[in-house]
């Protein structure tokens, strides 16, 4: 005779206890909601259209945080991976810079190279895919001259790396300088410095790349930011597409300053990219924002998100 299976007992919800609506924990209310746009509105009417939830609710606090860090003289840092740049985005950083938000700008490598053709050439951005073919990849002889030249000619002087790069493009005879933000730095005394990885950068392929003067300098310029850092408490810094050198430059420098003594433990730090990578997240928003302070996350693409961030910077400030 079939022995037959027992059957899987199911539990019995008979008794189980049900709760109002009213007492209820919710995160989304009839204020929450989303507001309709009309059009010919300012642009201060459309962040009150938004919906209160969510990013946005993260996006509105940046803009408070970085409005409350300029009244209080609190360092605003920007730190930025080179798509910015290519993004087209230098005229509203510099816009910032000029209007006294932006207190300090890091740059990589790759950074220096963008902005540096920008203001030579009015174009940069090369097809990578199309010249890497026949190995002409990175060799443009004007680019490597303009800034391995600079650097190599400076490299005992008293100068950082962005700082002499932004001496050198506020010369005379730059046509595009006022689109750099290496140059626009200089010109308004807001240090701009660079971190260079050896080998990461096209300008290292060419002959005249000079290893001593890239380390050395690229060395000063962090201490340079480091010491920028002394003054981020109740301030804001940024990390807005660099995915590894500027978190980890971020990293060190605040326990640089923090081994010191100086008190930098309130501060905000947000990570702007169009998708969320493991070093930023540890290293900008979530570590150094341990003891105090907010960590953020924004998610988007920047030739979108920075403009919106920057206009929400000048609105809540009133700055035409």
């Amino acid at each position: 005779m079939k022995k037959i299976e027992k059957k899987f007992q199911e539990i019995g919800i008979e008794n189980v206890k049900t709760i109002s609506i009213k007492k209820r924990k919710n995160k989304v209310s009839i204020e929450n909601l989303g507001k309709i746009y009309k059009s010919g509105g300012s642009f201060n009417s459309f962040l009150s259209s938004l919906p209160d939830i969510l990013a946005v609710k993260d996006f509105m606090y940046v803009i408070d945080a970085v409005s409350n860090a300029v009244l209080k003289k609190r360092a605003i840092i920007f730190m930025l991976g080179a798509h910015v740049i290519k993004c087209g985005l230098s005229p509203v950083i510099i816009d910032l810079m000029k209007n006294k938000i932006i207190t300090a700008v890091a740059l990589n490598g790759a950074g220096v190279i963008h902005d540096s053709e920008l203001a030579f050439f009015g174009k940069t951005s090369e097809d990578v895919g199309e010249n890497l073919k026949n190995g002409t990849f990175g060799m443009a002889r004007e680019t490597a001259e303009i800034i391995n030249t600079t650097i190599s000619k400076g490299k005992d002087g008293s100068l950082g790396f962005g700082e002499l790069i932004g001496k050198r493009l506020s010369e005379k005879d730059i046509p595009y300088k006022k689109f750099s933000i290496l140059s626009q730095g200089f010109k308004l005394r807001i240090p701009v410095t660079v971190h260079v990885a050896i080998g990461t950068e096209i300008i290292h392929q060419h002959p005249n790349a000079n290893g001593e003067a890239i380390g050395k300098l690229s060395m000063k310029d962090f201490r340079i930011f480091a010491n920028n850092l002394k003054n981020l408490e109740g301030g804001v810094v940024f990390n807005i597409g660099s995915a590894v050198i500027l978190p980890e430059v971020f990293l060190k420098a605040l326990t640089i300053v923090k081994n010191l003594g100086y008190k930098v433990k309130n501060f905000t730090s947000i990570n702007m990219d169009m998708i969320q990578h493991y070093r930023p997240t540890v290293n900008v928003v979530q570590r150094p924002t341990s003891q105090g302070g907010k960590g953020i996350a924004i998610t988007g693409h920047h030739e979108i998100m920075i403009p919106l961030l920057a206009a929400g910077i000048k609105e809540k400030l009133m700055i035409k």
